[in-house]
């Protein structure tokens, strides 16, 4: 079904449809230092009026739940946090061998240890990005070899425990407890490909997936997405639409 067809339906009944976002390179454009990151006033205005007109707003981030609440800043959206991991009884099992990676890895830039259940090598701020790509394959097959599951992103190495859960399962779960028929998702990294799946996993009237592009972007996102957005000054314009 094109695009348009489904803005129309998605946007004709907002009470029975949820707006879930990433956040990263999403609401907030992509900086070097993670924590450096912020989303514009504007975006966080948008998001405040789409949380009063829809059924269920959402951010679904990577990063940990009190983080994004802290840069959306919205009280009417729920928070997802470290890719629907966070406060997972199965994940947290594997928060002491995780540990022990982190501190037995020779990781030369910044490393976030998050909630305990993820640990992100980031390598942006690399002066060379083949050698860091290089070493961040290298730590994977570590991660593999220690019973860990690596995830690579936008210049970063996610390593997670080896359990079913990700931003796709955390989408379903959101959806069954709002029990909304309709659902729109931004996202612009390989972690939001799971959110695309549990977007077409949920048996919706409604499935409508947005990749917000950018030069570093997987190229799987193009050809999964029902819209393409060129970042999120335009997925900010498409969001004030709704």
């Amino acid at each position: 079904m094109a695009a348009s067809v489904l803005l129309v339906r998605f946007r004709s009944e907002p009470e029975r449809a949820a707006v879930l976002l990433d956040v990263d390179g999403t609401l907030a454009p992509i900086v070097e230092r993670p924590e450096d990151a912020a989303v514009p006033e504007e975006a966080r205005a948008e998001v405040a009026r789409l949380a009063e007109r829809y059924g269920l707003v959402a951010c679904v981030s990577g990063r940990v739940s009190a983080d994004i609440r802290r840069m959306v800043g919205v009280d009417r959206v729920e928070y997802v946090g470290v890719h629907g991991l966070e406060g997972d009884p199965n994940a947290e099992r594997f928060i002491p061998r995780l540990k022990a990676f982190a501190e037995r890895t020779d990781w030369p830039w910044t490393v976030e240890n998050k909630a305990g259940v993820v640990l992100s090598f980031h390598y942006r701020e690399a002066p060379d990005e083949d050698d860091a790509s290089r070493l961040a394959d290298e730590i994977a097959r570590e991660a593999k070899a220690a019973g860990l599951t690596p995830h690579h992103g936008r210049k970063v190495l996610e390593v997670r425990p080896p359990v079913q859960a990700d931003k796709g399962t955390a989408v379903r779960r959101l959806l069954g407890e709002r029990g909304v028929p309709r659902a729109l998702y931004a996202g612009d990294d390989t972690t939001d490909l799971d959110a695309f799946r549990g977007l077409e996993d949920a048996d919706l009237d409604v499935a409508l997936k947005v990749a917000v592009a950018s030069k570093e972007m997987n190229p799987a996102m193009l050809t999964r997405a029902d819209l393409v957005v060129d970042g999120p000054g335009e997925l900010l314009s498409l969001l004030k639409t709704l």
